[in-house]
């Protein structure tokens, strides 16, 4: 078992609530509305996306290629990452984290409490996450970067992107944590500057996110981490919007959402199941698990609701 019972349901709790709160933070930027269609003059149903606030645009590219480029994006973050690793630019890595914490923040709390006091916030949050960290404020502001994310980039995904970019991570997932092992590097070199993109529950009452490697701290027990990485948040909660917005268009909007639901309960419980059967101080790729997990779930969906 790679940690103790308390500290994988802990993780799996957040990483749950993550996913519920990003769905919520995505439906507040897509809804549908219906048209007549000149040809058929059948009403048809279709997905409007809400623009983002502060003048923010979203990727001019078409769904059904979205994954091509997100996956190049990821690919060109890692090599600018590694680059700021090896030049030791461990202040240039905070500036840029702390932006895109404080726009994904204010994306995702602008429609619930107005862009002035969503940024207000996002700055807040933002500065104390990255200079003054702990434990309790990573994991509160992780649960709504992802949905900030998902608010951009949902509306320009389809199901078939969404499918194809389960594939494609997962496949980098695995190459980069077991094979080049640079995923590794990127997660101690995360902790060593104390800002982690991704989840943390410390053994024991610490309320350091300071971690050598990825989810394990040698020494005593009390000084342990349990981590999840942020693109294990943030790809199955672009899966799950992908699903979403086709179940919105199939069912009243709130029962479209509530059915996508689903998909997060299995993925929580193929996170569950990665940490119980993986062992101590080994480092595994988890998004081929989650990726299972968001199929699972959309089948279940399929079949039964």
């Amino acid at each position: 078992m790679k940690h103790t019972l308390k500290v994988t349901l802990l993780l799996a709790l957040i990483f749950f609530v993550a996913q519920i709160a990003g769905l919520a933070i995505t439906k507040e930027y897509i809804s549908t509305e219906e048209y007549i269609d000149p040809e058929t003059k059948a009403v048809v149903k279709q997905i409007v996306s809400e623009d983002l606030p502060y003048n923010i645009e979203r990727p001019e590219i078409e769904e059904s290629t979205s994954y091509i480029w997100i996956t190049t994006a990821v690919i060109i973050g890692t090599l600018l990452l590694l680059l700021i690793i090896k030049l030791k630019k461990m202040s240039l890595w905070k500036i840029w984290f702390f932006f895109a914490v404080f726009f994904t923040m204010a994306i995702a709390f602008a429609p619930f409490v107005g862009q002035i006091i969503a940024a207000i916030l996002a700055f807040v949050f933002a500065l104390i996450k990255v200079y003054r960290p702990t434990t309790i404020l990573n994991n509160f502001t992780e649960i709504f970067i992802y949905g900030g994310l998902a608010a951009i980039f949902v509306p320009v995904i389809n199901l078939f992107a969404a499918f194809a970019l389960l594939f494609l991570i997962s496949i980098y997932d695995i190459i980069a944590v077991r094979h080049t092992k640079h995923m590794v590097k990127l997660a101690k070199f995360q902790a060593r500057s104390n800002v982690f993109a991704g989840l943390l529950v410390p053994y024991g009452k610490s309320n350091s996110i300071a971690a050598e490697g990825k989810g394990i701290i040698k020494g005593k027990e009390k000084g342990r981490i349990a981590v999840l990485g942020g693109g294990d948040i943030g790809f199955p909660l672009l899966f799950a919007g992908a699903v979403m917005k086709e179940l919105m268009l199939a069912n009243p909007e709130p029962i479209g959402f509530l059915k996508t639901l689903v998909i997060p309960v299995f993925v929580t419980f193929a996170l569950i199941y990665l940490l119980i059967t993986g062992e101590k101080g080994k480092f595994y790729p988890a998004m081929p698990y989650l990726s299972v997990g968001c199929i699972l779930g959309y089948f279940a969906v399929l079949i039964f609701f």
